[in-house]
């Protein structure tokens, strides 16, 4: 199946917002330049109207220009290693592909082999919720990862000393990918594919992890108070900072309490206790 390439040229303060954006619908590629970002989605599944309606609404503020064309189906594999570079969190963790050297100087290092640009911590959402998440005391500890993505949250978990990982996705690319990672990283535990109603995942856990969207986030609230032990610490990303009052209202009545938030690039990561 052929795909569509966009050629975006923007600041470089708005590269991460585009790709969340065209991501919700239906780019599933996405390649950083030094103009800006490659997007690229399945011609097929393409939504003009909602790609017009992204792009207005940046136009301006980004000072976006693009080209359009189109393409054979991608090893994207292959385009990574030549635009994929590892990244650090602080010295928590480094997050390499597998086509990269270990570095020393980190407690733990996570091999990812992408296949597009969300969940290898290079996402402003992924990095601080890696941070948050070397913040918490995993050891022994129950951890489910909601929308897991490449897994690498998961992995992150399995490394901090969780005695179980539990982690699904409703994308089956995702399940693959993901699963092709735990493979890598060490992990036996298989991810599972659905929404969380769809895989009913049966709590309690100590630490609930979901770094989704916003709209799924204040669906899935409820559940995931339900899911968590008393103290029990529930971590929240993929949404920006103006949006964190909207999830403490619900999350507040829910008995979950705001511990922590941070910000990096507008978008936001939070951390909530079950009281």
């Amino acid at each position: 199946m052929d795909y569509l390439e966009f050629k975006i040229k923007c600041k470089e303060e708005f590269r991460e917002i585009l790709i969340a954006e065209l991501a919700e619908i239906g780019f599933d590629s996405f390649l950083e330049t030094e103009e800006g970002i490659d997007a690229y989605a399945q011609e097929a599944d393409f939504d003009r109207e909602e790609f017009q309606r992204v792009i207005e609404g940046y136009q301006e503020a980004a000072e976006i220009s693009l080209t359009e064309g189109k393409m054979p189906k991608v090893n994207w594999n292959q385009e990574w290693e030549k635009n994929y570079d590892p990244i650090s969190v602080d010295d928590l963790v480094y997050v390499r592909a597998s086509f990269h050297e270990s570095k020393p100087g980190f407690r733990h290092e996570i091999v990812i082999n992408p296949k597009m640009s969300f969940g290898t911590g290079h996402h402003a959402t992924t990095f601080q919720m890696l941070k948050h998440q070397g913040r918490l005391d995993h050891a022994g500890k129950r951890v489910l990862d909601v929308g897991s993505g490449t897994g690498i949250l998961a992995i992150m978990a399995h490394l901090l000393g969780a005695s179980a990982v539990e982690a699904f996705d409703i994308d089956d690319w995702c399940v693959e990918n993901g699963n092709e990672n735990f493979d890598l990283n060490g992990l036996s535990t298989r991810m599972g594919l659905g929404t969380i109603r769809d895989v009913n995942p049966q709590g309690p856990f100590d630490i609930v992890l979901a770094n989704i969207n916003k709209n799924v986030l204040l669906d899935e609230m409820q559940i995931y108070a339900e899911l968590l032990e008393p103290q029990g610490y529930l971590l929240l990303s993929g949404f920006y900072s103006e949006d964190i009052q909207d999830l403490l209202e619900v999350a507040k009545p829910l008995g979950l309490e705001l511990l922590e938030s941070s910000t990096k690039d507008n978008w936001a990561a939070l951390i909530l206790q079950k009281k």
